[in-house]
């Protein structure tokens, strides 16, 4: 039974918003951007707000039609990188002006994002966790992977720990290199994925 994926527009914030501060509460990435479970609590969906912000003003979110799981895609053009810029000091300043880590972690991930090829990058993804291991990320991912491959575009993304860094690979993608080690944190892994030919 296949899983059904509408593209969601601004009357869906709301419901991504909660979806990804759900499924990312006890994320090792977010564990470390807001230390202590009452902060992360009380703070942590603004985060994910401005990511959901973001996305719906620059890219796309899809989501399951029982508004279950969420995906937030953008695409990327080639050569699209800027040392210079402001968006993760604003995205501090919006959301948690005296927490560092919010900036960092945002400069971070762009100082490994690569920029030589167009493609399709994965920021996120969030499942309700009472829905996991139901196969509804991997059909979020699948469908964008499946234009991918018809159109010869590669994806990226940056998986925040093992457990989906398994699931990302079992869909072709593979690590790019070293993990990016968060200053007295965890580990994310950047990933690549190559179209693959079609039937």
């Amino acid at each position: 039974m296949g899983v059904a994926i509408r593209t969601a527009g601004e009357d869906d914030r709301e419901l991504v918003v909660r979806l990804l501060d759900e499924a990312f509460q006890d994320d090792p990435v977010s564990s470390w951007v807001f230390p202590g479970d009452e902060y992360r609590r009380t703070t942590h969906h603004r985060l994910m707000a401005a990511f959901t912000d973001i996305v719906l003003a620059d890219g796309r979110i899809d989501v399951t039609e029982d508004g279950s799981a969420c995906a937030l895609w953008l695409s990327v053009p080639a050569g699209d990188h800027d040392d210079e810029d402001d968006g993760p000091a604003l995205v501090r300043e919006a959301v948690d002006p005296d927490n560092a880590r919010v900036e960092l972690i945002g400069r971070l991930t762009a100082d490994i994002h690569p920029s030589d090829r167009a493609h399709e990058y994965l920021w996120m993804i969030g499942v309700a966790p009472e829905r996991w291991g139901q196969g509804l990320g991997t059909a979020l991912i699948a469908s964008v992977l499946d234009r991918c491959d018809r159109e010869a575009l590669p994806a990226y993304l940056e998986a925040s720990s093992a457990r989906s860094r398994r699931l990302y690979e079992r869909l072709g993608f593979e690590c790019t290199g070293a993990a990016l080690r968060l200053p007295d944190g965890p580990r994310m892994w950047p990933m690549w994925r190559e179209p693959q030919p079609t039937a």
